[in-house]
């Protein structure tokens, strides 16, 4: 979560602790025997079920940080304990399951922005990258901004593009200008603003 004053004035407020939404949606598809990436699957699935069949428990990280690991490992022991009593379980109940996993997502989510709100009095939601695409999420936001009185700026579909999908097109068009670095240079996944 970033709050953004000015242009130039960006505070980050809180984080994910360990994967981002589109990890946590692409990793519990893969629990379900998905292919990958399984985000948009999950998406599609959840449409057809019922986003309250199996409750999961929402993980409790203080502040406006969030956190999925604890989320992926309960759909990890719930799929492998209802699979031993039925062989079928996930195909019988793949929209329910799916469904159920992409609300929890969502709340979670839900709950830190409503957080964020509260404590810094700004409104105005915007989303990017490629789970910008999830249904639910669009959706969830378009409804808070009746319900809430916010303003939340969803990219149009054809805008919702993978951030790896970005890096790898600034890749490709500094390869083709030469611009390329040198073996000293340390790449680092949680970089300083």
């Amino acid at each position: 979560i970033v709050k953004v004053t000015s242009f130039f004035d960006m505070e980050i407020i809180g984080e994910t602790t360990d994967d981002a939404v589109g990890e946590a949606f692409d990793k519990s598809a893969k629990i379900l025997g998905l292919p990958y990436p399984g985000g948009p699957l999950i998406d599609k699935f959840a449409q057809e079920g019922n986003p309250k069949a199996f409750p999961f428990t929402k993980p409790k990280v203080p502040g406006l940080n969030f956190s999925f690991s604890g989320l992926k490992t309960q759909i990890l022991y719930f799929i492998q304990k209802n699979v031993d009593l039925n062989p079928n379980f996930i195909e019988e109940n793949k929209a329910d399951i799916c469904a159920s996993i992409q609300s929890t997502i969502i709340n979670i989510l839900m709950d830190k922005l409503k957080l964020a709100v509260v404590e810094t009095g700004i409104n105005k939601i915007a989303i990017g990258g490629g789970v910008s695409a999830n249904s639910g999420i669009r959706t969830t936001l378009k409804e808070a901004e009746k319900k809430y009185g916010w303003k939340a700026y969803i990219p149009k579909f054809e805008y919702t593009t993978d951030n790896a999908a970005m890096i790898g097109i600034v890749g490709y068009y500094n390869f083709l200008e030469g611009n390329f670095s040198n073996a000293e240079i340390t790449s680092k996944a949680r970089i300083e603003f």
